[in-house]
């Protein structure tokens, strides 16, 4: 039975194999890609702290770890108990003020009628002027500063800064907090595949790359979107963008395959491989005679569906190779 299919392999691979006959053919090497598996951690494109603005004592914490939130979605809340002490000490001058002003005016009005009478002088009715409009001025200053210390009660709210999930909480209720401190960390903006690769490979990867990927839904291809100019720790740092990609767990390990070389191989159909006594044999046809050669295969692959396997030695460009049927 002849193998009808070693036709079809070769179209389908584009090789430049001339075909002689049914089940006979002239192999020449071809390209092929060397791949390197390493794992990559699945990260949150934007990953933003939410930070305490105020300074005191955190009274609620409304989210934990996994929780999904919106931007501007309040986290928690702190209290710095010292503004509502500042708070009634400015409510108490501004009454002060208060009863300071109802005074003055009262004298204002006094000197005028005095005024309209001859009694007093227009200098003593702009000095009264003067202390009406001075008291008012105090009474204006202390319900801005009332304002400032309302606003700074307000930033005990701690916001969401992005729309996404909260990836850490370090923090709990009941905790003193100071300005800037971290209350919850918040991932957003989609996930992609971070890969730490050795610099040795640093020169072989070029963005745009197409890459394998391994998850638990199957396999899957990615797009190398960009390498990291700077070099860490001896490793080459790399995003990948995978569309689909599982979010439900951030710093996830994925395998990954790479595209780090391109070399010349022969490749052959699995099919006509011969296994003996732990050896492997071709049958290679020269000058009209068939015969055995012993081989060493290297990796498999399926192409189109046919179990390919690249022969490291023992078969050269040029030569022709028959099925052992035959």
């Amino acid at each position: 039975m002849r193998s009808v299919f070693l036709p079809l392999v070769l179209c389908a691979l584009c090789l430049p194999v001339t075909v002689r006959a049914e089940g006979i053919l002239l192999v020449t090497p071809v390209e092929v890609t060397d791949w390197k598996a390493v794992h990559g951690r699945v990260e949150a494109k934007d990953t933003i702290p939410a930070r305490a603005r105020l300074g005191g004592t955190l009274v609620g914490l409304e989210v934990v770890e996994g929780d999904h939130v919106q931007a501007g979605q309040v986290l928690g809340r702190i209290v710095d108990e010292k503004l509502d002490f500042q708070i009634g000490a400015i409510d108490a001058q501004l009454q002060a003020l208060g009863a300071q002003l109802e005074n003055a005016e009262a004298e204002l009005k006094r000197g005028e009628e005095l005024l309209s009478r001859g009694v007093t002088t227009a200098q003593r009715l702009d000095a009264l002027r003067t202390q009406v409009d001075v008291v008012k001025g105090q009474i204006e200053a202390q319900r801005a500063q009332r304002q400032v210390i309302e606003q700074q009660a307000a930033e005990g709210r701690v916001l969401a800064p992005i729309s996404g999930r909260v990836l850490d909480v370090p923090v709990a209720v009941g905790a003193v907090v100071m300005p800037g401190e971290v209350v919850a960390t918040i991932g957003g903006g989609g996930v992609f595949l971070r890969l730490a690769v050795p610099e040795r490979h640093a020169g072989q990867m070029r963005e745009g790359d197409e890459i394998a990927i391994e998850t638990e839904g199957g396999a899957a291809k990615g797009t190398l979107a960009k390498v990291y100019p700077q070099i860490e720790n001896g490793r080459v740092v790399a995003d990948v963008e995978v569309s689909g990609l599982d979010d439900a767990f951030v710093d996830a390990r994925v395998l990954v395959r790479l595209p780090l070389n391109r070399r010349a191989a022969i490749l052959v159909p699995a099919a006509l491989l011969q296994t003996r006594s732990g050896l492997d044999f071709l049958w290679i046809e020269r000058d009209g005679t068939r015969m055995e050669r012993a081989v060493v295969p290297g990796a498999r692959s399926m192409v189109d569906g046919v179990e390919m396997v690249e022969i490291v030695t023992g078969l050269h460009g040029g030569e022709t190779v028959v099925s052992h049927e035959q």
